[in-house]
């Protein structure tokens, strides 16, 4: 009767470093995409702040023709009243 709860323990205690495994290579699939989708969106991010660097300087320079297209029209005489 001992011998046979050993050997029911163990079996169980079997099944349950199979799972236990299982579930560590879950994890260790998951800590990776998850820090894969840390880079990608680091990457977006960077993205983001490199648009709106470029956005700045197209203001800037949109501004400059502005600049430029009113003084024209002031030499010309063309701006509206």
């Amino acid at each position: 009767m001992v011998d046979d709860s050993n050997n029911l323990v163990l079996e169980h205690l079997r099944g349950i470093r199979t799972d236990l495994g299982d579930v560590r290579q879950d994890v260790r699939e998951v800590k990776q995409r998850l820090t894969s989708l840390e880079v990608s969106v680091a990457n977006l991010s960077s993205g983001i702040a490199n648009l709106h660097g470029d956005f700045a300087g197209q203001s800037g320079r949109i501004d400059r023709v502005e600049s430029r297209l009113e003084r024209i029209e002031n030499r010309l005489d063309l701006r509206d009243a």
